[in-house]
């Protein structure tokens, strides 16, 4: 009889991925066995097999996923923001947020992509572009307009992205600020930077 939706096997296929990510963020990928995954969730090694292809397809889901959630999440927190201002301050304040959230998932999706086969690894940077590609075309509308001084927009979006997802690595829930405090400090220097001086954000 087949499984219905919601049901234990699509409740195991998520076991398996939490695992695997947890796995490959504390052992990295090369040092996760499928038989470490195995255990972790209860199953025999052969098992795994009528969850997933190869560790490799794994890998690409848990990148892939994470790469599709992060762009569809930020389109929509975009939407219906007018304004270079605006989005490049709603962009900042969601990237940082949503990178805090996912520590696992941000550290498996940079430290990994050099684990990727060939394919794989060209159809995930074809994803990281097409995120950064939203980044560049807010510098690039800001700058037409003079809102912004931006010498060069590839090297200016990189350099941006840089320094908020970096932040993942070295903040602590527990530390001096907390995440907000991080966001509000994050959120001025990148306006304070490119428009030469400080200005109102929403809810700064």
């Amino acid at each position: 009889m087949a499984r219905k939706a919601g049901s234990d096997g699509s409740r195991t296929a998520e076991a398996i991925r939490a695992a695997g990510l947890r796995l490959i963020y504390e052992h990295g990928y090369e040092g996760m066995s499928l038989r470490d995954l195995a255990q972790a969730v209860g199953l025999q090694p052969g098992s795994l097999y009528n969850h997933i292809a190869t560790k490799q397809a794994l890998l690409f889901e848990l990148v892939s996923g994470h790469m599709c959630a992060l762009t569809e999440a930020l389109d929509a927190a975009l939407a219906g923001v007018e304004g270079p201002l605006a989005r490049l301050d709603a962009f900042v304040a969601f990237h940082l947020r949503y990178h805090l959230d996912r520590k696992m998932e941000v550290f498996v999706n940079n430290s990994e992509l050099r684990s990727l086969e060939p394919d794989n690894r060209a159809a995930i940077t074809a994803m990281r572009r097409d995120y950064e590609r939203r980044l560049a075309d807010i510098l690039a509308t800001g700058a037409a307009e003079g809102v912004f001084v931006v010498p060069d927009v590839p090297v200016t979006s990189y350099a941006i992205l840089a320094q908020l997802t970096g932040v993942a690595s070295w903040y602590q829930p527990d530390g001096r600020l907390n995440a907000e405090a991080i966001i509000a400090l994050h959120r001025d220097l990148v306006m304070h930077g490119l428009t030469g001086r400080r200005i109102p954000t929403a809810g700064g």
